[in-house]
């Protein structure tokens, strides 16, 4: 193939190298972060200017700027630096209890504190030697799902956002309304008038970025006037607390959001949409073992879950 040469001739040493300097920006601080010296690094550079016939950083004052092409670069590298870190990291027969793989799942705060944490600590039991980075998405990384998740082992995020990508379902949840604490006006259940009279705060809201029961609101004829906007399901219980303002949040997440905020939750007057939680990830992991490990824990960590937000599905 055409490219087998060129790519026999590459040090891929100077991937690590592209890294750093794409992400500190300096020589001075690329060196220091890979524990080498600046004149090796800066030899490093050197190569990669040539091969690239770009400048990578560009004097500005007395800082560096990457130039254009170094700013496509930097997605790419890391892209490419995950997954030769993964080929190598492989084992012909590999063993959880002696492993220490580390797994990058992106996902949501409400996602990381119901069945991340779970399977935190179920990984501590089974395998103490692997550890999980729970990496927060935004609606950038949603959208190109399919090539993020070639260098990351999944997403945790409902139905709904993607599709064409392998999944494991995990849990339904339900939808409960949250409250001021000392909010008098609202009762164990409010009624379709509290929902359109009330200011509102909201995890998201945008065309791509919403939650199935906001925009449910909206088809039963209900125009929210919107307050606030955090994208942050756990820190939505500050910007109600102390105010007459309204939200909504996953039944298994308003104990947290309760526990952290003074405020309470109320029963929805509509039937909300339950929202069910699934784990994606790109095919390329399909065959990979510690990757199924991983997906069988998450499964049994959501049957956890599950079971203890309805008793009467345990045994």
């Amino acid at each position: 193939m055409p490219d087998q040469p060129l790519l026999s001739r590459l040090d891929l040493n100077l991937l690590v190298s592209l890294d750093a300097l794409l992400t500190e920006r300096s020589v001075t601080r690329a060196a220091e972060r890979l524990h080498l010296s600046q004149p090796a690094l800066s030899a490093s550079l050197s190569r990669l200017r040539a091969h690239f016939d770009d400048p990578i950083l560009a004097r500005r004052g007395n800082a560096y700027e990457l130039t254009p092409l170094a700013m496509r670069l930097t997605e790419h590298t890391t892209t490419a630096l995950e997954a030769a870190r993964r080929v190598f990291e492989s084992q012909a027969a590999w063993n959880p209890e002696q492993s220490t793989r580390e797994f990058a799942i992106f996902g949501s705060d409400y996602g990381f504190a119901t069945v991340g944490r779970t399977v935190s600590r179920i990984a501590r039991e089974r395998a103490p030697g692997v550890r999980f980075r729970f990496m927060l998405h935004n609606q950038t990384i949603v959208e190109d799902a399919a090539t993020r998740l070639r260098a990351a082992d999944a997403m945790l995020i409902p139905h709904g956002f993607l599709t064409d990508l392998p999944y494991a379902d995990l849990w339904q949840d339900d939808w409960v309304g949250i409250a001021s604490a000392d909010d008098a006006r609202i009762g164990s259940q409010a009624t379709m008038k509290d929902l359109a009279e009330r200011p509102w705060v909201f995890t998201y809201q945008s065309r791509e970025a919403f939650t199935s029961a906001s925009r449910q609101l909206q088809q039963l004829g209900i125009e929210p006037r919107v307050e606030a906007v955090v994208e942050s399901f756990l820190a939505l219980g500050h910007f109600v607390e102390g105010t007459d303002r309204l939200g909504i949040v996953q039944s298994a997440l308003a104990p947290i959001v309760e526990r952290s905020a003074a405020v309470r939750t109320f029963a929805l007057p509509f039937d909300a949409t339950p929202v069910l939680n699934a784990m994606w990830w790109h095919p390329v992991h399909d065959r990979d073992p510690e990757h199924q490990w991983m997906r069988e824990l998450f499964v049994d960590a959501a049957a956890e879950l599950g079971a203890r937000a309805d008793p009467k599905r345990l045994p």
